[in-house]
């Protein structure tokens, strides 16, 4: 029987995973959680009192799906106006972006409007756009409805989810629906994933440390 990215080992071989490696960009206004998505994404953390990013920061992680591991190579942008003019360098090439609004600041999903107009117009033509909603934890707070977001996204062919860095509600679960939606072709040697490490985002007990293809 076959695994499900499970990194199950049989008769004390290991199973021919294929990895693919994508480039993905964030985007969106600043203080919306860009980072605190990625540091959630990747260590499994939160930080109440997350620094601002100068410029960009590049993190990486895994995603296992069945028989494919998915790296996304990420860049996390700067969300102050005085960086805009650097953000094309940083979407440029990439094959998957996340455009991140705050559900609590209307100003900032009309400022992730701007940018995913900018990226139809200016990606590559087959990227993959996702909308995240963030701080959901904050929904008493909320000045930006779900359904709003949700028709919007609809008619402009984005994935959407609300996310909340603080609770980890939908993160996993996000770039779990980008990495299905990547094509898996751009493949590496399938050798490396007996030590390449990730998280296995159909486990829903996954954390970010453990090991998505090489047993636990």
């Amino acid at each position: 029987m076959s695994s499900r990215g499970s990194g199950s080992r049989s008769n004390g071989s290991l199973p021919q995973t294929k990895i693919c490696q994508f480039k993905l960009v964030l985007l969106g206004d600043m203080a919306v959680g860009k980072s605190s998505l990625v540091l959630r994404f990747v260590k499994g953390q939160f930080d109440e009192f997350q620094e601002t990013t100068i410029g960009a920061a590049f993190l990486a992680q895994s995603v296992c799906l069945d028989d494919t591991t998915v790296k996304f190579e990420i860049w996390d942008t700067a969300g102050q106006e005085r960086y805009h003019s650097l953000a094309p360098m940083y979407y440029r090439g990439a094959q998957a972006a996340i455009v991140v609004f705050d559900i609590t600041k209307p100003e900032t999903f009309e400022r992730a409007k701007a940018w995913v107009k900018e990226l139809q117009r200016q990606a590559s033509p087959n990227i993959v756009i996702a909308l995240a909603g963030n701080k959901a934890d904050l929904a008493e707070k909320r000045l930006v409805e779900y359904e709003e977001a949700q028709t919007y996204a609809e008619d402009t062919s984005l994935l959407f989810m609300e996310t909340s860095a603080k609770t980890a509600m939908n993160v996993n679960e996000l770039f779990l629906a980008i990495a299905k939606k990547m094509p898996k072709t751009d493949t590496q040697n399938p050798t490396h994933a007996a030590r390449h490490r990730g998280v296995n985002l159909q486990d829903p007990d996954a954390h970010s440390t453990r090991a998505c293809c090489g047993g636990n």
